[in-house]
C-alpha cells in the first residue's frame, strides 16, 4: 500500500472512529458492538506503528499513551474560572433575581437552569479545530496541565467538527454513580482506601500522573460554558450549547429557560427532587442570565459572576424505623451491620436499608433495633442512620451485638485492639473469595502472570474455582471458553500456575492473607520453622519468639492454621504438588539459647549485628531491640550506651564478646 492510500485509510479510520466513540459516549446511541470498534482501532493502531510519520496529536490512538510524568505544570487562565455565589433557599434566590434586575433594568431577563454536577470543573482549549490542552480550575487563576488525561475522557472530542481559531470551554469531570460503586469494590477488593465520594473519585483520578490509571477510572465530562471563542458570533448562553452540542461537546443535560423568578424556583424543586434518579451525582442547580451582551453589563466581583448563582440542595433527611439489623461481608472479610428499615423515600428514590459502618458507631449512636431514627444519603449516594428519635422510644426496642461467628462461612471473626472493624477470617469465605484469590496471585505473593481480578472474577461467575486452591486444578478446556481468552492466552495462564509449585515458602504463606502477617513476618516464619508443617504445628511461645515478630502476629498466625477452611485450602495444595519447603531453610545447631533473649549493644570486634544475631537464632534464641525484664543477656561491645544502665537497673546480665564466645563452643 502506497502512501497516499494509507494516509486515505487512516483519515477513514479515524473519523469513523470518532464518530462511533460520540454516538456511545455523547449520544449514549451506539451504531456497532465491541467488537466491530476494536476491530477498527486495532487496524489504525497497527497502520501508526508502521507509518509513525503520520501520527497526529488528535488520533483516537492517543487517548492513553506515554510514560507516567514527574508532576503537572501551572497554567495561568486568560479568563478567569471564578466559583459560583451560592444561595439555600428561597428568598436567597429571589435577592439575586432583585439584585440582577437592578442592575439592568428596564431589560427583561431571561434565565437558564441547569444541573449542578458534582465533580471537577477544567479549562479544554482548542487551536484550528484540535484539542491541545486541557487544565484544572486550580485556584481559578492558575490551574494544572492535565491534558494527557483528559485524553483519556472519550466523551471530549480531540477535532471539532469544524474548524475554528480557537475555542475555550469549561466543564465539569464527573464518575457516574454505578462507575463509582464498581471503582470502590475494586480498590476494596485490593485492599486500597476507598474514595469518600464521586467528586473525590474524578478529582483523585484527573490528577493521576499516569494517564493508563486514568483510562481505568472511566470518567466522563459535560461542557457548560464557552470560556472564549474565535470564529463564532453567539448572543446567549442556550446558542452557546447548541454551538458546542454541533461542535461534537457532550454539553449540560438538562437546561431550561424561564422568564420568572418563581418558575425558576419551580424548576430547582424539580431537579432537587429527581436527583436520586440521575446516574450521576449533583450538588444543586445551577441559574444564568441567558443574554450574553447583559452577562457583560452584570460583569464580576473578583471572586464571582454577578449573572449566575448556585442553588444548594441540602442533605434531604426523613423519618423512619429500624425493623432489623443483619450484617453483611464485604470482600475484605470487614463485617457491616445494615439497618433494614420502614420504607422511606429519600432523595429521589425509596430506601429500605442503611448502613450502620461499625460496632462503634451502633454504640455511640445507641441505635436499637425497634428505634424511630432520622436518615439521609451520605454523599447523595449511601443511605446512613444520622440520629435516633429518642423520645418516640416505647421499651421494646433491642439492643444488637455483632456475631462471634461469619455469617457467610461459619468461620471466627475477630476484631485487633485498636480498630473499629470487625473481619471474618476464613481464607475460603464465599463474600471475600475474589479479594482473597486476587492476593494469592499477586506479584509479591505467588506472582501468577496473567491472572489479573477481571480473570478471577470470570473464574468465580463460572464456578471453575471456589477457592485460591483451584486454581491448580484448572484445566485447557476450563480456560479456553472464557470470554477473551485464546488458546495461546489459556496455555500461556496454564504455565505460568505450574511455574508457582516451585515458590518459596515465604511467598505461599504470605499468599495466605494471614492478619498481621506481611511478606517480612512470612519470610522470617519459613526460614525458622523450614515447613509448613513445622509453622502448622507451632505453639504462640514459639512463634512469637522469633525476633521482630509479636505476640498478636503469632496469636493470628496460630487461629488460622488452626480454621478448617486453612487446612482443606493447605491440602488442595499440598496434592496439587505446590511446594510446603522454606528453600532458605537453616538448621539449628542445637537449642542452647531456646527461651533467651539478647539485646546487642556498642561495637564487636569479631561479629556485625547481623552476624551475631544469625548465630544467636542458631541456637535457638532471639534478638530484642530493647532492654526489659524478658532480656537474658545484654552483648555489650565497646562504647556500649545506655542500654547497660538499664540493664544494671532491672538486674539483666551483661556478658562480653569474649564471654559470648565461651557460650558458643
Amino acid at each position: 500500500m502506497n502512501l497516499e492510500l494509507v494516509t486515505k485509510r487512516i483519515e477513514e479510520l479515524r473519523k469513523k472512529i470518532e464518530y462511533h466513540n460520540h454516538k456511545y459516549y455523547v449520544e449514549d446511541q451506539p451504531e456497532i458492538n465491541d467488537f466491530e470498534y476494536d476491530k477498527m482501532l486495532r487496524e489504525l493502531e497497527k497502520l501508526e506503528q508502521q507509518y509513525p510519520q503520520l501520527v497526529t496529536s488528535d488520533s483516537p490512538t492517543q487517548r492513553v499513551g506515554g510514560k507516567p510524568i514527574e508532576g503537572f505544570e501551572t497554567v495561568v487562565h486568560q479568563i478567569p474560572m471564578q466559583s459560583l455565589s451560592d444561595v439555600f433557599d428561597e428568598q436567597e434566590l429571589f435577592d439575586f433575581d432583585n439584585r440582577v434586575r437592578t442592575a439592568i433594568a428596564p431589560q427583561q431577563v431571561e434565565y437558564v437552569v441547569e444541573l449542578k454536577i458534582d465533580g471537577l470543573s477544567v479549562s479544554l482549549e482548542y487551536e484550528n479545530g484540535v484539542f491541545v490542552r486541557g487544565s484544572t480550575r486550580g485556584d481559578g487563576i492558575v490551574g494544572e496541565d492535565v491534558t494527557q488525561n483528559l485524553r483519556t475522557i472519550k466523551s471530549i472530542p480531540l477535532r471539532l467538527k469544524e474548524s475554528i481559531p480557537f475555542l475555550e470551554v469549561r466543564g465539569e469531570v464527573f464518575i457516574s454513580r454505578d462507575n463509582f460503586i464498581k471503582l470502590n469494590e475494586q480498590r476494596e477488593a485490593l485492599e486500597e482506601p476507598v474514595f469518600a465520594n464521586p467528586r473525590n473519585a474524578a478529582a483523585g483520578s484527573l490528577r493521576q500522573l499516569d494517564p493508563k490509571v486514568t483510562v481505568g477510572r472511566k470518567l466522563d465530562i459535560y461542557i457548560f460554558n464557552i470560556q472564549q471563542v474565535q470564529g463564532a458570533e453567539l448572543e446567549t448562553h442556550t446558542e452557546t450549547l447548541e454551538y458546542l452540542k454541533h461542535q461534537s461537546f457532550k454539553v449540560s443535560p438538562t437546561y431550561n429557560v424561564f422568564h420568572d423568578i418563581a418558575q425558576v424556583h419551580q424548576e430547582i424543586v424539580r431537579l432537587g427532587e429527581e436527583r436520586g434518579t440521575l446516574p450521576f451525582e449533583i450538588d444543586g442547580a445551577v441559574v444564568k442570565v441567558n443574554s450574553l451582551r447583559q452577562r457583560e453589563m452584570l460583569g464580576s466581583t473578583s471572586k464571582s459572576p454577578r449573572w449566575a448563582a448556585a442553588y444548594k440542595f441540602p442533605a434531604e433527611k426523613k423519618e423512619t424505623v429500624i425493623k432489623d439489623i443483619f450484617v453483611q461481608v464485604g470482600r475484605t472479610g470487614a463485617l457491616t451491620p445494615n439497618a433494614v428499615l420502614e420504607p422511606v423515600r429519600l432523595a429521589g428514590s425509596t430506601v429500605s436499608r442503611a448502613t450502620l459502618h461499625n460496632i462503634d458507631y451502633i454504640r455511640q449512636k445507641d441505635i436499637r433495633i425497634g428505634d424511630t431514627v432520622i436518615v439521609q444519603k451520605a454523599g447523595d449516594i449511601i443511605p446512613e442512620v444520622v440520629e435516633v428519635v429518642i423520645d418516640k422510644r416505647n421499651g421494646d426496642e433491642k439492643e444488637f451485638s455483632m456475631p462471634e461467628q461469619c455469617p457467610e462461612c461459619g468461620a471466627p471473626v475477630t476484631r485487633e485492639e485498636g480498630e473499629a472493624v470487625t473481619r471474618c477470617t476464613g481464607i475460603e469465605c464465599p463474600a471475600q473469595l475474589l479479594r482473597n484469590i486476587i492476593h494469592f496471585a499477586s506479584r509479591d505473593a505467588m506472582n501468577i502472570d496473567g491472572l489479573g481480578p477481571a480473570i478471577i472474577e470470570q473464574l468465580l461467575e463460572k464456578g471453575l474455582i471456589k477457592g485460591a486452591a483451584d486454581l491448580y486444578y484448572l484445566n485447557f478446556e476450563d480456560l479456553v471458553n472464557m470470554e477473551r481468552m485464546g488458546k495461546k492466552s489459556a496455555q500461556n495462564l496454564l504455565d505460568a500456575i505450574e511455574k508457582t509449585k516451585d515458590s518459596d515458602l515465604s511467598r505461599l504463606i504470605f499468599a495466605f492473607g494471614i492478619r498481621l502477617i506481611g511478606q517480612r513476618a512470612a519470610k522470617l516464619l519459613a526460614d525458622h520453622f523450614g515447613s509448613l508443617d513445622g509453622l502448622k504445628e507451632a505453639s504462640v511461645e514459639q512463634i512469637s519468639s522469633i525476633h521482630e515478630i509479636g505476640d498478636k502476629m503469632a496469636q493470628s498466625a496460630v487461629n488460622f492454621f488452626m480454621q478448617e477452611q486453612s487446612i482443606d485450602t493447605i491440602e488442595k495444595l499440598k496434592a496439587a504438588g505446590v511446594n510446603m519447603e522454606s528453600k532458605n531453610k537453616k538448621e539449628r545447631k542445637d537449642n542452647r539459647f531456646e527461651g533467651f533473649t539478647f539485646v546487642l549493644t556498642g561495637t564487636l570486634s569479631k561479629y556485625n549485628r547481623s552476624q551475631a544475631t544469625e548465630i544467636i537464632e542458631n541456637y535457638g534464641g532471639k534478638v530484642s531491640g530493647s532492654v526489659s525484664k524478658k532480656t537474658t543477656y545484654v552483648l555489650a561491645g565497646e562504647e556500649a550506651g545506655s542500654k547497660l544502665d538499664k540493664a544494671a537497673k532491672l538486674g539483666v546480665k551483661v556478658i562480653s564478646e569474649q564471654g559470648f564466645e565461651e557460650m558458643t563452643k
